[in-house]
């Protein structure tokens, strides 16, 4: 598998793209954790938007641990989405599922 068949959705499921797309991943003050992608334009996607009187901020490393999961799984075998999932009493985590 390479990095083309593995794929990023934001939270709400609403966009979805290609890990190989991303050439920056960044987190700021209020936890949203955007992802920049390839290209002239330079598109920015918002993969976790966090409602700031919610409270539910992500982890102060969050876009790494989004970087290790997509390298792991360039190495395995098969097409995989990841997607931010936010649970009590864990908070937020990246979850992995085959295509």
């Amino acid at each position: 598998m390479n990095a083309s068949d593995v794929w990023v959705a934001k939270d709400d499921g609403t966009d979805i793209v290609r890990a190989a797309a991303i050439v920056a991943v960044g987190r700021d003050y209020n936890g949203n954790v955007t992802v920049r992608l390839a290209g002239g334009e330079g598109t920015a996607v918002t993969l976790v938007a966090v409602a700031s009187h919610e409270g539910k901020h992500t982890p102060k490393d969050f876009h790494h641990e989004l970087i290790r999961v997509v390298s792991q799984l360039s190495d395995a075998s098969g097409s995989a989405v990841v997607h931010p999932v936010c649970a009590e009493p864990d908070g937020w985590r990246w979850v992995t599922a085959p295509l």
